[in-house]
């Protein structure tokens, strides 16, 4: 595959992402209208997430981003947390910059905060299971929202895609998964008991996110 072919596609792989993402969106949200309030806790939420990632920028691939967006998919749902990574992912790359890479970023963070609120409705993750909350909040990393990304790297470098290109991609995207999946961990492993409680005491008080 010519350099010129991949620069190309990337773009339309890029938008059909995008497209994905708000068909999940919109299939969730499908058969109720979201409130003000939800729509302004998930924003909150997202800046939080946001703010996470700046703040231990200097540190690489530490970021806590992914554990604030699984916590607001346990509060709230598989949708919600598939918004709220699809906004962070988006909103966080004007600082740290924005390219080819930001609609995959968008999806990956989106499918995390996604499987985190599966996984809390078939009780897999929950706050009273902060060990295992934090493992499979690694695993999501390490299965799924960091091949992502290396999927990405494999269609956005402008080399042609081989086998031993892509095992070379894989490979070189272990130790940043790694470091990625531990700081999901400890993000849950802290935090999502504190910030769990306080997000039922909304929901329960405002009637947030009803089914």
């Amino acid at each position: 595959m010519s350099k010129e072919l991949i620069n190309g596609n990337y773009y339309l792989v890029s938008v059909g992402l995008i497209l994905l993402a708000f068909v999940v969106f919109f299939f969730s949200y499908e058969r109720r209208k979201p409130q003000a309030r939800e729509m302004v806790t998930l924003s909150v939420m997202s800046a939080i997430a946001i703010a996470s990632r700046a703040t231990f920028a200097m540190i690489p691939f530490f970021k806590p981003m992914c554990g604030i967006i699984m916590i607001t998919g346990m509060a709230f749902g598989p949708g919600a947390g598939f918004l709220t990574g699809v906004t962070s992912g988006f909103v966080s790359n004007f600082i740290f910059g924005q390219g080819p890479w930001t609609p995959w970023q968008m999806f990956a963070y989106g499918m995390g905060g996604a499987l985190a609120g599966w996984f809390h409705i078939k009780s897999l993750m929950h706050e009273d299971l902060r060990i295992q909350t934090a493992l499979l909040g690694y695993a999501i990393i390490q299965v799924i929202v960091g091949p992502i990304l290396d999927v990405c790297s494999i269609f956005t470098m402008g080399q042609p895609i081989t086998g031993a290109y892509a095992l070379t991609i894989f490979g070189s995207g272990l130790i940043p998964n790694l470091i990625h999946g531990v700081a999901t961990a400890l993000t849950l492993l802290l935090l999502s008991r504190p910030m769990m409680e306080k997000l039922n005491r909304m929901k329960t008080k405002y009637g947030m996110m009803s089914r």
